[in-house]
């Protein structure tokens, strides 16, 4: 079996990547609210889930919630709360219930046996959303594994039917046996490992391959754009660099970290990336799986992290992808925290910002507003970089030469005594020209 086995996972192809997207489906959503949670701040969580699911191509059709302290452990709701929307669901006729939080295998299972309800949870519809995202080969087997890990437990709900159907036909006396469902589980789940293996195997290579390109350009400055997701880092990263990456108001439509060269005013090599957006309660097995492009992240000498000033949510989305960076050991890399979207507030409200932010840069991705004013700040934080006033001897005019070619010339004046120039500097090359430094 074993040989049959690899011959049926003998080729990973993911060229073959099925399309999930189908008809609309509709759905209901609902969620625990705990004590000490608002009904407001319930129902924003409510609409980052009504966001997921409209990114999913779900059409949403009711939005409910239950005041509870704990879920219940069989069936995560209460049985009068289910029951209600059991009869709401028929009566507008949806298809799904989806819950805004990870469900266990024996909570869906009893759901759907019971209330007769086709339920999925907040990992599902993000799942959902990658997959349909997925462009890269790089993308698709790091979701693929992702997908996996997460159906490994869940392979009861698809083949409990077998024993329903096969329990009337045994017999009430005999010795009890081992029903169909359960075997083809078994056989589900051996298939479900050899893939895992082979995809962690192949993310293994990509991420040596990495590594090793990580090597070839070490001298190279790495800044990564971070962020909640939706944040405007793609329209940020296109105003940079004019790569050109896609733009949707919706969530997770950057999914493959792309790199492009970033021109800096001082002439050092530097690269910039942009990588998927994070968000609240991201599954800890998509994190992981995720590990070949959040390498990005992880080798960065800075990170620009970007926040939608216009949300009033704002330090939720910070916290929360702080969160995200503590679980990939990214929490040590240096911040700039960049305020975006300032077209779309007042600028009482951005000097309130200020107060609270003062080492925060504020821009508009979109109109290209402080754009300047971060480039300058990224060639501080990455290079250090330095504005000094020098006077440079004629008799040592080959400096002068030399600064042109490792500095940025502001201005440039001869006088009687010599060469004297404004320029900004990086502080690693200050070395070069100390001597002739009259201020900085």
């Amino acid at each position: 079996m074993i040989e049959h086995d690899a011959e049926l996972l003998e080729e990973l192809d993911l060229d073959d990547w099925e399309d999930v997207e189908g008809e609309e489906e509709s759905a209901f959503l609902a969620s625990l609210a705990r004590q000490g949670e608002s009904d407001e701040e319930v129902g924003k969580s409510l609409n980052e889930l009504e966001r997921l699911a409209d990114t999913a191509g779900i059409n949403v059709l009711g939005i409910y919630h239950q005041r509870r302290n704990r879920p219940e452990r069989g069936t995560f709701f209460g049985k009068g709360f289910l029951t209600e929307i059991q009869q709401k669901m028929l009566g507008v006729k949806a298809d799904l219930l989806i819950v805004n939080e990870e469900l266990s295998p024996m909570q869906v299972r009893n759901i759907e046996r019971d209330y007769h309800i086709h339920v999925v949870d907040r990992t599902e519809i993000i799942l959902g959303i990658f997959h349909q995202h997925a462009r890269t080969k790089e993308a698709k087997l790091q979701i693929k594994l992702a997908e996996l890990e997460y159906q490994l437990p869940r392979l009861r709900r698809l083949w409990g039917h077998f024993d329903r159907e096969r329990g009337s036909m045994r017999s009430t006396g005999g010795t009890a046996t081992r029903g169909m469902g359960e075997k083809q589980i078994e056989i589900d789940k051996r298939l479900i490992r050899i893939q895992i293996a082979r995809i962690k195997h192949a993310i293994t290579k990509v991420m040596h391959q990495k590594e090793t390109q990580r090597k070839q350009r070490e001298k190279t400055r790495r800044i990564c754009l971070v962020g909640y997701t939706n944040a405007g880092k793609s329209t940020l990263f296109n105003v940079l660099t004019d790569a050109g990456v896609l733009v949707e108001d919706k969530l997770f439509a950057t999914l493959d970290s792309t790199s492009r060269q970033l021109k800096l005013s001082t002439g050092n090599p530097a690269v910039i990336s942009d990588t998927v957006g994070f968000i609240s309660n991201l599954p800890h097995h998509l994190v992981a799986s995720f590990q070949a492009t959040l390498m990005e992240v992880q080798d960065a000498n800075l990170l620009l992290h970007m926040v939608d000033a216009s949300d009033d949510r704002y330090d939720y989305y910070i916290e929360q992808v702080n969160v995200v960076l503590e679980e990939i050991s990214a929490e040590h890399i240096k911040q700039v925290l960049i305020f975006n979207k300032t077209d779309l507030f007042s600028r009482d409200y951005q000097a309130l910002l200020t107060k609270r932010f003062p080492d925060a840069i504020f821009i508009s991705a979109l109109n290209h507003a402080g754009i300047d004013l971060l480039i300058s700040r990224i060639e501080q934080d990455v290079f250090d970089s330095r504005t000094i006033d020098l006077l440079i001897p004629y008799d040592k005019s080959r400096f002068v030469s030399q600064l042109h070619g490792i500095a940025q010339i502001i201005s440039e004046e001869y006088l009687a005594e010599g060469t004297r120039i404004k320029a900004v500097i990086n502080a690693e090359d200050l070395y070069h020209i100390k001597d002739y430094i009259i201020s900085e």
